[in-house]
């Protein structure tokens, strides 16, 4: 059976959808499907009804379309060889479910690409392959696409991830929901995951989304940037700790989190600590994040012990978002109430301005402040990666704070030179 190519509209002055046809001559019937791909007029050859493939006319991303309408083109000759085998007649309607099942189309109302995020999220999720937390993170992805799509009347479908959409969504991050730079490339890393997922299971062979964020030259358009972060001093953690709190929720809370800072641990593994799996020494450690993984063997020191045995080896733990609340409080309370500057990289647009230290203290200052305090005692990264977990070096010395104090005091233990006195004659 014979069978072409054609655009829904040839003369159109933007890009348009391509269409599969073929005639049932059998029961005088004309085949029309939509590939849901799309194409400039200019870059299509109305002589062969193909994209062009070479010269000035070519599209740039002609052999992503190429590969999704051959898939059409051969599984149809497929279908129609597998039919005369087994002696059944090859109809219009056996064509379409055929593509209807190998495409994903699904019944109207429903929505392909959602229903493939769930696809992925659970298929993932079901093998264990994925944290609490990370599963928290993509289920965030997928709730900002749907405010994206109402708030750009943007309707999401594979086909329509392409240069606008990018362009729609950086906005959406970046002006609306005031994402910082950091965030915003998260995002796209985490959303290039699924359509990575996507292509492999055949949902889409899109590929435009590969070219996100990159320039001509392939680097990065916007750039992860090096936020300037709090880590506390020894002095800090002695006034924090013989500081005596009006109300003991304060200081539970005051507690958990010198603990971390003298653990390394991070603020959803303190939950995992129990009698069983602490000796004299050492808390013994199951990762969440590695079932794989060897135990982490993090050592006690005097005060992480005193503060365990104090709460019986349960540590006092409340939600993550309640503990950063109440955390605010209690170094507002403790007068660490000294302003500092803080800058924020939106895009290429740099915002700087002015915030008590007390509101920017969060459960991951802990985990910041014992790497920083690891590190200015001149240990080695293996070590503290031996404590905190981490498999990559760089992404360790993230967490490594360095204040213009201490840059001061390296500069003077170096240069520690005499000034020669002059000789009086």
């Amino acid at each position: 059976m014979k069978y072409t190519f054609k655009l829904k509209e040839p003369n159109s002055q933007k890009e348009t959808l391509i269409y599969f046809t073929c005639f049932f001559k059998d029961e005088d019937k004309k085949f029309i499907y939509s590939t849901g791909e799309k194409i400039h007029p200019k870059n299509w050859d109305a002589q062969n009804k193909f994209p062009f493939l070479n010269g000035k006319n070519k599209a740039e991303f002609v052999e992503s379309i190429k590969i999704q309408l051959n898939r059409y083109s051969d599984l149809m000759q497929k279908t129609e060889t597998e039919r005369k085998k087994i002696n059944e007649p090859f109809t219009a309607d056996t064509l379409k479910k055929v593509f209807d099942e190998e495409f994903k189309r699904t019944p109207k109302g429903k929505n392909v690409f959602f229903e493939a995020y769930d696809t992925f999220f659970n298929e993932k999720a079901g093998k264990l392959e994925w944290t609490a937390g990370t599963k928290t993170r993509y289920q965030n992805i997928k709730n900002i696409l749907e405010r994206f799509e109402i708030a750009k009347n943007y309707p999401l479908t594979f086909n329509r991830i392409d240069e606008k959409f990018h362009a729609e969504f950086t906005d959406y991050s970046l002006n609306t929901l005031k994402h910082v730079n950091n965030t915003y490339l998260r995002n796209v890393v985490f959303f290039k995951t699924f359509m990575n997922w996507a292509i492999d299971r055949k949902y889409t062979y899109n590929e435009k989304f590969k070219k996100f964020n990159k320039n001509e030259s392939g680097k990065d358009i916007i750039k992860e940037t090096a936020t300037s972060q709090i880590a506390l001093t020894i002095d800090d953690l002695n006034k924090i700790m013989n500081h005596t709190f009006k109300s003991k929720s304060l200081e539970r809370v005051r507690d958990v989190f010198v603990f971390a800072c003298v653990t390394g641990m991070r603020f959803g593994e303190l939950s995992l600590i129990s009698k069983s799996n602490v000796t004299d020494t050492h808390i013994v450690l199951k990762e969440e994040k590695g079932v794989f993984k060897e135990p982490r063997n993090i050592p006690l020191t005097t005060l992480s012990k005193y503060i365990l045995t104090k709460y019986d080896y349960e540590l006092p733990l409340i939600a993550n978002q309640k503990q950063n609340q109440y955390l605010k409080k209690a170094f507002e309370e403790m007068e660490f109430s000294n302003k500092i500057e803080k800058t924020t990289n939106r895009g290429r647009e740099i915002e700087r301005s002015e915030d008590f230290i007390y509101n920017r203290i969060t459960t991951h200052t802990a985990r910041r402040t014992f790497i920083t305090m690891m590190k200015r005692k001149g240990v080695s990264d293996k070590l503290i990666a031996r404590a905190t977990g981490h498999k990559d070096m760089a992404t360790l010395n993230k967490y490594y704070q360095v204040d213009d104090e201490q840059t001061k005091e390296a500069m003077d233990d170096v240069f520690s030179i005499e000034i020669p006195l002059k000789k009086i004659n």
